[in-house]
């Protein structure tokens, strides 16, 4: 065999080859959910399988009214059969298959069995499901006029203050790109803004634009977002116009720590005045010890000094002792008092004679 021949055999055994690898590449495009029956009435069930999902992702299993395929739940999930929906989480592969209780939805069908990610980044499919006995309507007419798409992505501008340290409501602005790509001009669209905290249903509220988009146009849209006091957690803004959700985005809002510091104080301050209130009423009512003090009291220890006495009516003191020679009573002079050596000072003493030596 030439080598020109060879190229063709080994080209169609390399695409006989790659031809099994190509399937799955092909299913795995997207989530897929089929339905063991496509009609069933209240009261019974219906398995639910899906395939190409995230592994280990949580699913809620709704049964929807107003719904198709193409157009997805008409009115979100408040045209579907929530008290009967079921949860699901998918294996590592992807897969998943439960039993669905078949219940009638609050509006009348087509219906479908619609199945969406809780937590994470959305994912949903839908597949179609009679439900016997439910009464059947034409769904409204898909507007033709002017149709409102995301151009960028959305984010949370702003930033908590200090009274959201204390408790005040957290609150931020969600900031997107919108365009017309419809053939009418929008004017003053509203939207729908909604926060939901974990695997708990958002809840909405309606914002109002103020502006005019005309068809080719795009703006710049930012809308307030405001969370309830106390607030703290994850939480998922999600943005919704017309019935559809457009956008989705994630919100990680801090625990308000001046709170528990504030009750933290509360619970150390109000024992201790109670404390301090209960032991002056002790001291008022207990009766007044005699000859002490109603209560007590820290006083700083003072240094006292002794005190000088004075020196009461006793006996006399002894006479001081007077000279060997003298006694208080022969003193010279008469005088008991005098104390002095002995001299000579009578006038009529006689006079001692004089000596005189030889002249």
């Amino acid at each position: 065999m030439s080598g020109k021949a060879r190229i063709p055999v080994l080209a169609v055994v390399l695409a006989l080859l790659l031809l099994p690898l190509s399937v799955p590449v092909a299913a795995a495009d997207g989530p897929v959910v089929k339905l063991s029956t496509s009609q069933a009435g209240t009261g019974g069930s219906v398995t639910v399988s899906g395939s190409g999902w995230r592994p280990h992702t949580l699913l809620m299993m709704l049964i929807c009214g107003r719904s198709t395929p193409s157009r997805g739940v008409i009115g979100g999930t408040n045209s579907c059969a929530n008290g009967d929906g079921r949860a699901v989480t998918t294996d590592a592969g992807g897969s998943f298959a439960r039993k669905l209780p078949v219940s009638e939805p609050p509006v009348p069908c087509p219906c479908v069995v619609h199945v969406a990610t809780v937590t994470g980044a959305k994912a949903e499919a839908d597949a179609v499901l009679q439900v016997a006995g439910h009464p059947v309507a034409p769904l409204p007419a898909e507007p033709s006029g002017g149709r409102l798409s995301i151009l960028s992505d959305t984010r949370l501008t702003g930033s908590s203050g200090v009274l959201t340290w204390f408790g005040a409501p957290p609150s931020r602005t969600l900031v997107f790109t919108a365009g017309n790509i419809g053939s009418t001009e929008i004017k003053n669209p509203v939207f729908r803004i909604g926060t939901a905290h974990g695997v708990f249903a958002p809840q909405w509220d309606e914002q109002q634009w103020r502006g005019t988009l005309a068809p080719g146009k795009k703006a710049q849209i930012k809308l307030p977002v405001e969370l309830s006091a106390g607030a703290h957690g994850d939480y998922t803004v999600s943005l919704r116009y017309d019935g559809k959700v457009l956008a989705e985005q994630p919100w990680g809002v801090g625990r308000p720590w001046g709170v528990t510091l504030f009750w933290i104080l509360l619970c150390l301050v109000v024992p201790a005045a109670l404390f301090r209130i209960g032991m002056a009423v002790v001291d008022r009512v207990r009766p007044r010890r005699p000859g002490g003090v109603r209560h007590r009291k820290l006083t700083r220890p003072t240094l006292r000094l002794p005190r000088s006495r004075t020196p009461g009516p006793g006996p006399e003191p002894e006479p001081t002792p007077t000279l060997p020679w003298f006694t208080p009573d022969s003193a010279p002079g008469g005088s008991a008092g005098r104390l002095s050596a002995p001299h000579d000072d009578s006038p009529t003493s006689p006079t001692t004679p004089t000596t005189k030596g030889p002249t």
